[in-house]
């Protein structure tokens, strides 16, 4: 599949990619602002480049982006703001590391938010 059918270019960025898929959609960037509660200032920021991307965009912000834009997938979307794409979302997961997260003392849960935080860091820098 080439670019101009939907597939992320090599090397495109995240303002080419949401140009491509507002404009193969038909919608615009008031659209996607209203689609993923992301200020219309904030995404015509990124669009125009007038505010950095890389890396420094929330993670929940770039699956609400994926998740709106028709055609484009999540790994698309980091992929193009210069991140590693998340593992996939898995509710038992989540479930688990919320259970053993309340299992622990105030004490221990900070570590945990700690070290999560560590590992988060990490994984956007490389």
């Amino acid at each position: 599949m080439d670019a101009e059918a939907g597939a992320v270019g090599a090397g495109e960025d995240l303002s080419s990619l949401i140009r491509r898929a507002l404009a193969e959609a038909g919608l615009n960037q008031t659209w996607l602002a209203r689609e993923t509660g992301i200020p219309l200032p904030t995404i015509n920021a990124w669009v125009n480049r007038t505010r950095g991307t890389d890396g420094r965009i929330d993670p929940d912000r770039l699956r609400a982006i994926a998740g709106a834009l028709p055609g484009v997938t999540v790994a698309e979307v980091f992929e193009s703001a210069g991140r590693r794409a998340p593992g996939d979302l898995d509710a038992e997961r989540e479930k688990k590391l919320l259970r053993l997260y309340r299992s622990l003392p105030t004490t221990q849960q900070r570590i945990l938010i700690e070290q999560a935080e560590l590992l988060a860091r990490t994984a956007r820098a490389s």
